[in-house]
């Protein structure tokens, strides 16, 4: 029977409950566990498929498909284990999910409601998880803050598991805030106190306190979080800011962290084998060398819109031996921009991420008509290659024209086109072509080079491909077409001969990087460009 352990947080959002909860995975398996991770999002929505990034961030993707919250790319990144549906669970989808049952009329005529169908729903997802992960121990994330009116629903369901499962197969890891307080510069432990009182007032005992603090609690501050708390004085874990977050699964491995909900469950504590992420963490504090990458985008105000892109950037830096700093460039001011090359002077590279819309348009293709005209290192991913392509057309092929039906749907030279398969569609939520597809790579060429293999699997997020209308022109003008979907005959990666390092995909590689495991394209891609850094 799986174990399981219950995120919660207190005080304010934004603790770091992520974090904190991949951190706890991540030890558990350096002990030899199989550990799963899952998130409870208390919104609405079905799921973020549909939101603004300025609203929620980047769509993160599963391997099979599923849209889900920002957090399971720090999971997936810091487990490196593929997660999937049943790892992102929101109000929307479980009130969906009940009212369908209702429909049918599943519930036999009863009166449906919060106690007991939706927190059944709720629990049930706990335990799908469980199933189909076959893992010993799944760690579930609350969002939101104890205390909200939407999550309410989540926490009763909870304290119904507890109820049914025990102590020795449930545990809970509440996060709060230690504030210092400006002048008396004293750490404040009581909006931890009031936290905890609201969540038991809710009918839960929190058995882990983890203190988010601007500096370490002394012994005597522990002591009163227990007294106050009812929590044993070792269980009050330090969560001091750190400037390398690799260095948080490290903080709680030296508090114990791991050990107690060992304990707890009854299992043994195994030798933990972390040497591997304690290298990580010594090779990113001592990186000397440093390159510039610019990202141009439209969302470049919320970094977390390209949260993905920005931590693979990183990771491919650190196989590198390099630190990369990213350069934000907003493409809708792009556009206005007569001087590029004050705007990229000091970047070795250029990198057009995926979006919707056409907004920034051409801003986007701007930046890549410099990178491929002053040969400087490029990748683009989704609609940054599909721009590249348009960019080609119209400068290279003599297509001044050339566009994208999402942009112009009566445009002359539609390059880039709507699937077959999305015509007619109504709905937006969960219809685009979503999870891992088959690409297949042209031996000799770049992609072949970086991947070192023929048969890849890539995680897609798209609704508009290359017009295959338009290849053998542009192959004749020099673009390489070097992964192709066989099964579908559709255009999965782009290249140039005539440019040291010039690259697009449709799919999105940033969904499959890990940091002491970089994608080959974000590694290419940064080992040309500390190359062209050196040159400059």
């Amino acid at each position: 029977m799986a174990k399981f352990v219950f995120v919660t947080g207190g005080v304010v959002s934004g603790l770091g409950k992520g974090i904190t909860a991949s951190s706890l995975a991540l030890l558990l398996k350096a002990r030899g566990y199989k550990v799963f991770m899952q998130k409870f999002d208390p919104y609405i929505n079905v799921d973020p498929g549909t939101m603004s990034p300025y609203q929620h961030g980047e769509v993160f993707v599963t391997y099979d498909g599923t849209e889900t919250d920002l957090d399971l790319g720090h999971y997936e990144r810091f487990i490196d284990e593929e997660l999937n549906y049943t790892s992102n669970i929101t109000t929307g989808k479980i009130y969906k999910n009940v009212i369908e049952k209702e429909r049918r009329g599943d519930y036999l005529g009863a009166t449906v409601q919060i106690v007991p169908h939706i927190t059944n729903e709720i629990k049930a997802k706990v335990y799908e998880a469980a199933e189909t992960s076959k893992a010993d121990i799944v760690i579930t994330e609350i969002g939101g803050t104890i205390g909200d009116i939407e999550s309410q629903a989540y926490i009763e369901a909870l304290r119904q598991i507890r109820n049914e499962l025990g102590n020795s197969n449930t545990l809970f890891v509440h996060t709060t805030l230690v504030p210092l307080i400006y002048g008396s510069n004293e750490l404040k432990t009581k909006p931890t106190q009031h936290s905890v009182i609201e969540l038991r007032g809710m009918g839960i005992q929190p058995d882990i306190i983890v203190c988010r603090s601007s500096e370490e609690l002394s012994s005597s501050l522990k002591e009163k979080i227990s007294l106050f708390c009812s929590v044993p004085k070792e269980n009050v874990i330090d969560s001091v800011d750190v400037k390398n977050i690799f260095q948080v699964p490290l903080n709680y491995l030296k508090e114990g962290m791991d050990e107690i909900v060992l304990k707890q469950f009854g299992l043994k504590v195994n030798k933990s084998d972390i040497k591997y992420w304690q290298d990580l963490v010594t090779k990113v504090d001592n990186l000397k060398d440093e390159i510039e990458i610019s990202l141009v985008g439209k969302y470049v105000e919320l970094h977390d819109a390209y949260i993905s892109v920005s931590e693979s950037l990183k990771h491919a830096g650190y196989a590198n031996n390099v630190k990369v700093n990213i350069n934000w460039v907003n493409s809708e001011e792009l556009e206005k921009c007569d001087n590029l090359d004050e705007v990229f002077k000091n970047s070795s590279g250029i990198i057009v991420p995926g979006g919707f819309g056409v907004r920034g348009i051409e801003g986007k293709i701007k930046a890549i008509n410099y990178a491929r005209v002053n040969k400087i290192p490029f990748l683009g991913i989704c609609l940054g290659m599909q721009l590249a392509v348009i960019e080609f057309a119209r400068n290279v092929c003599n297509l001044p024209l050339a566009s994208s039906t999402e942009f112009d749907e009566t445009c002359d030279d539609p390059i880039i086109d709507l699937m077959a398969e999305q015509k007619g569609i109504i709905n937006m939520g969960g219809t685009l072509r979503l999870g891992n597809y088959d690409c297949k790579l042209t031996k000799g060429t770049l992609a072949y080079q970086d991947y070192k293999e023929e048969n890849i699997k890539e995680r897609h997020r798209h609704r508009y491909e290359f017009n295959n209308k338009y290849k053998a022109l542009l192959e004749e003008k020099g673009m390489v077409f070097s992964g192709i979907n066989e099964k579908a005959n559709l255009v999965e990666i782009i290249e140039l001969k005539d440019h040291p390092h010039f690259i697009a995909c449709q799919f999105h590689p940033e969904f499959k990087s890990r940091p002491t495991r970089p994608h080959p394209l974000f590694n290419s891609f940064i080992r040309e460009s500390f190359k062209y850094a050196k040159r400059k």
